[in-house]
């Protein structure tokens, strides 16, 4: 049992028929009933009778088959053709899910690769997310720091408190991503011989800005190419241009640190 999926595909019969046509099968199969199936599919009545239709057109032959009257007092049932695709469907479907399991074995025997898949299959709504190595770690009896060096050289600084710092097992050598909302980056561009004390101070240049409704997203540039994003109003990104020296500046109780599984015991 693995973590996390590296590898997934979504797998459909003739380029339409998708997991939710053949749930929508399924479950006329189970109930009798479009009603309850197309609710059990997540589509509307109306909806559900729309898809069956085109497929059924497409196919020139009904998926569909309603009885009138009866001990059940009638109801719907697959037709043989529905049947036929449905179970060609749940073969197909355990062949894909073999091969998926299959081609994930291969990728996790891939060091390397397997890293770099494992930092991009993380998803997480801040807009700035970092990989690195914890280079320094310091718990103490109430809070913790733990400093992530990036590819190109440059230093974050995230801190948490104690529990936290031993529940995640932050440790020298440990990978992790650390993790900073645009809203909590603050651009700076001229100190005027002041000394900030957010330990966070990443020097760059501004390489984009987009501008939006409200508040502009300002793309910072760092030597070795990371990139950092603020979010600032749109009155103070008219003060910045392409290709300024800036410096993207944040608090170190603003990162947020997740680590990668611990290393194993040799």
């Amino acid at each position: 049992m693995h973590d996390a999926s590296l590898l997934s595909g979504d797998l459909k019969l003739a380029g339409r028929l998708d997991a939710r046509f053949f749930a929508l099968l399924e479950a006329i199969e189970a109930t009798g009933s479009i009603n309850r199936a197309a609710a059990t599919a997540g589509y509307s009545y109306r909806g559900a009778w729309l898809v069956l239709d085109s497929a059924a057109n497409l196919a020139t032959q009904p998926l569909v088959q309603r009885t009138v009257g009866g001990a059940r007092g009638g109801g719907s049932r697959l037709t043989p053709t529905a049947q036929a695709l449905l179970a060609a469907w749940r073969e197909l479907q355990a062949a894909h899910r073999e091969f998926l399991r299959e081609r994930e074995d291969w990728l996790l025997q891939q060091p390397a690769l397997c890293g770099v898949l494992k930092r991009l299959s993380v998803r997480a709504t801040a807009r700035n997310q970092f990989a690195g190595t914890l280079t320094s770690v310091d718990i103490g009896p109430a809070t913790a720091q733990a400093t992530l060096r990036l590819p190109g050289g440059q230093e974050i600084t995230a801190t948490m408190t104690e529990r936290a710092a031993r529940d995640l097992g932050v440790a020298l050598g440990r990978e992790a991503i650390a993790m900073i909302n645009a809203s909590s980056v603050t651009l700076v561009t001229d100190f005027g011989g002041y000394v900030l004390s957010a330990r966070n101070q990443l020097a760059g240049t501004v390489s984009q800005i987009d501008s939006g409704q409200v508040a502009s997203l300002v793309y910072l540039t760092l030597p070795g190419g990371a990139v950092v994003t603020a979010s600032v109003s749109n009155e103070a990104a008219q003060e910045l241009a392409i290709g300024q020296a800036a410096t993207a500046v944040f608090k170190a109780y603003a990162v947020m640190l997740a680590l990668g599984p611990a290393p194993a015991a040799p």
